[in-house]
């Protein structure tokens, strides 16, 4: 690096021919300016290829919870073969019709003469005759929606129509699976629209606060939204060919982790780029030289981010395994974005882009010498620093007890799981429908729970079904009945006298209708006893429907839960081992991280108490897990990493201080950044999103004013050159000189 020259220098001197030359090669000067000018022609081709693809990724992603099962689950094998023995593959959406008088029979001849219209509606496969409840005062319609379609717009249909011939004096809904999914379809409708704008206006209004100039921030968003359309244009891809399985949610947390993940680079190197112009007039030896010191804390976080997020790929629910991988994709343009894009505007605007406040070339840099001289200097972080270094240990432990205390709340957040009708928060006609159905009709009817059984001990099956206090009717899936189904036990004489049950592959098909809604937790309590006493009759019986797939979705969760999370924790020890050249300081960094968590999952249970939503699907511990340590260890590389450069010149103590004061600006404002998106995710009525949102919020700022802040370097201080065992690096004798000029 070019040594500092020793006067200021006029502040548009770059541009002048006595500027310093390009200190790196012989390239002529228009193709040093070529360079720039072709990447930004090429982040600007790519947005414009991107911004359009946004709007399709709906196309390509599904909030199915069937759709996403293990193929091994009972509930997979038993959707995977009702095709056999059903003339229509659909998805039942429940209508309901209530009143609070009994509903007279000249209202029961309109439903059922408008009943026939539904049938009416492009991919509406089959509707059932209205079915009286018994008190009187509710009909329940079911209207089978072909699995090819878009449910949430077949259901809008149905809507609209029953909106217009309903009766009067009678309310109606839609519901059932068909429902609920059209209802999560229209929340999750807001990601490409509501939730982006939200990110980028906070993270603009943030960047003006830290920045205080008109351009840069700008130039910064920039580089974030070019990351993120390079992310989609690659993920639409990877969807469209089948590699990987999208849902709602992956949409919305990969928008928000690319727009964080770019916009921390960014900070990181302009903060790079505003400390070289402190020492070179030229903007291209600037640019070199921040480049060159932005690398390898980009490298080595992004890179541990990538690693963590694509451990989900060990996920049993194929909606986990693809958060893994398009997320990591968003992670790798962010990186490229960070290095090329940013770099480039910068290099072409050069100093202007940091106007009013542009940087002139000193000898001695304020914030290198506050960081030297802590004691000699006023300002935040030097004071933090005097803090850290006069009461290390005091420091540490007041933060461990701090962050233990609040950790002990992570014990009673519930994310045993979520009925699917609480998914949704705010107004949803399929849960409105839902309390309808429990109020007039058994609570899992017209959404039966279906038993594949072999066909000789399908009676056994039924009659064990047919005792249970939970099951209020069973039937057997019939050839030549009318209505499809042959109710247990079989009626003597009548129509059904001579009706068969339909048999494929040698099972048999039953429907169990059960008391509780088909999403209840008392309803899962029930398949999950059931499954264990049909097994002792046969080991080949398997139940299915939408109660079964909630309980195989949630065993799938805690697996992963129990399985990823470790994984996790392993892979980036490794990486923080080879990139810090030590062992102990890496395990501190996890456990820092690891406490951390816990705490901001405590203090994120209390607010979850407070907003009445503390019921939580298993997922949500283990993204907020994923999230805060692939992206919160971020903050504590990006420190550390500056720390091992200070420690090496300058000793121990000296350079974690020195570290401290140089990072402390750039990762708080990092830290306000990620947060700030995260954050965003809340603006979608998706409980799943909510929770998340609060708890990576929490987290994050807990990371960074807390732990990176005066947790970890007081715990570096007070082990001293120790904490980077094996290494020898800071140990006193063993480091070089303090340059005289800085560095």
């Amino acid at each position: 690096m070019p040594s500092s020259p020793t006067r200021p220098v006029p502040e548009h001197a770059e541009d002048t021919k006595n500027a310093e030359p390009d200190a790196g090669g012989k390239r002529p000067g228009w193709v040093r300016r070529l360079i720039p000018v072709v990447l930004v022609l090429a982040w600007l081709g790519v947005m414009g290829v991107g911004g359009p693809t946004f709007g399709k990724l709906s196309d390509v992603v599904s909030n199915s919870q069937t759709d996403f099962l293990p193929v091994d689950s009972q509930a997979t094998q038993v959707q995977d073969r009702l095709g056999e023995f059903q003339d229509s593959d659909g998805v039942p959406a429940i209508v309901v019709m209530e009143s609070e008088n009994e509903i007279t029979p000249r209202q029961l001849r309109a439903i059922g003469t408008n009943t026939q219209a539904l049938g009416e509606i492009q991919d509406v496969l089959e509707v059932s005759p209205p079915i009286p409840s018994e008190d009187g005062k509710a009909v329940e319609i079911i209207a089978l929606v072909s699995s090819e379609a878009d449910t949430g717009t077949v259901v809008e249909h149905l809507r609209e129509r029953l909106a217009e011939d309903t009766p009067e004096g009678l309310s109606v809904a839609v519901t059932g699976p068909a429902g609920l999914v059209a209802d999560l379809s229209a929340a999750f409708a807001g990601i490409d629209g509501l939730l982006l704008i939200v990110a980028l206006v906070a993270v603009l209004v943030i960047l003006v606060i830290v920045y205080r100039s008109p351009l840069l921030p700008f130039l910064v968003l920039l580089t974030s939204v070019g990351a993120l359309c390079g992310a989609i244009i690659t993920v639409y891809f990877l969807a469209q060919q089948g590699w990987i399985d999208l849902s709602g949610q992956t949409q919305g947390i990969m928008s928000i982790v690319v727009i964080g993940a770019a916009t921390d680079y960014g900070l990181l190197y302009t903060a790079r780029f505003r400390e070289a112009l402190h020492h070179t007039p030229s903007r291209w030896t600037a640019t070199r030289m921040a480049w060159k010191g932005t690398v390898p804390a980009v490298l080595a976080s992004g890179t541990t981010v990538i690693a963590g997020l694509l451990c989900l790929l060990f996920s049993a629910l194929t909606s986990n395994r693809g958060v893994g991988p398009a997320t990591a994709m968003g992670v790798v343009f962010a990186i490229l974005a960070g290095l090329t894009l940013l770099p480039a505007l910068l290099a072409l605007f050069g100093r202007v882009a940091l106007w009013p406040k542009m940087p002139r070339v000193d000898e001695n840099p304020e914030t290198h010498e506050q960081a030297m001289n802590p004691y000699d200097h006023k300002g935040l972080w030097p004071a933090v620093a005097r803090l850290v270094d006069r009461r290390s240990r005091a420091v540490w432990l007041v933060c461990a007890v701090v962050l233990g205390a609040a950790a002990v709340g992570a014990s009673q957040l519930d994310a045993d799981g979520v009925p699917q009708s609480e998914f949704v928060l705010g107004e949803s006609e399929a849960r409105d429908g839902l309390a309808v159905i429990e109020r007039h009709f058994p609570g899992g009817a017209g959404d039966p729970v279906y038993v594949l059984a072999p066909q000789e001990d399908a009676q056994a099956v039924a009659e064990r079904l047919s005792q249970d206090d939970d099951v209020a009717s069973v039937a057997f899936t019939a050839q030549d009945s009318p209505s499809g189904t042959l109710p247990y036990p079989t009626p003597q004489g009548g129509p059904l006298a001579n009706a068969e049950p339909a048999v494929s592959n040698g099972d048999v098909l039953i429907q169990a209708t059960l008391t509780y809604a088909s999403d209840s937790e008392e309803a899962q309590a029930t398949v999950t006893r059931l499954r264990d006493d049909l097994a002792g009759i046969t080991p080949d019986a398997k139940i299915g429907g939408t109660t079964a797939v909630q309980v195989d979705t949630i065993a799938a969760s805690e697996r992963d839960r129990a399985l990823i999370i470790p994984i996790i924790l392993a892979v980036i020890l490794l990486i923080l081992m080879v990139l810090l050249r030590s062992i102990l300081m890496p395990v501190l960094l996890i456990a820092t991280t690891v406490l951390s968590f816990f705490s901001a999952i405590g203090v994120a249970t209390l607010v979850f108490h407070l907003m009445d939503i503390n019921q939580a699907d298993p997922t949500v511990p283990l993204f907020s897990f994923v999230f805060l340590v692939a992206l919160g260890i971020d903050y504590n590389i990006f420190l550390m990493s500056r720390v091992r450069e200070e420690v090496v010149t300058a000793g121990h103590r000296k350079g974690v201080l020195a570290g401290l004061i140089t990072t402390g600006g750039v990762i708080t404002s990092a830290g306000i950044v990620l947060a700030a998106t995260f954050a965003a995710l809340a603006v979608l009525p998706i409980l799943f999103l909510v929770q998340l949102a609060i708890i990576v919020t929490i987290g994050v700022l807990m990371d960074t004013i807390i732990v990176r802040s005066l947790l970890v370097p007081a715990l570096a201080l007070d082990i001293g050159p120790r904490s980077w065992w094996p290494s020898r690096v800071g140990t006193p004798g063993k480091h070089r000189a303090l340059p005289t000029t800085p560095r």
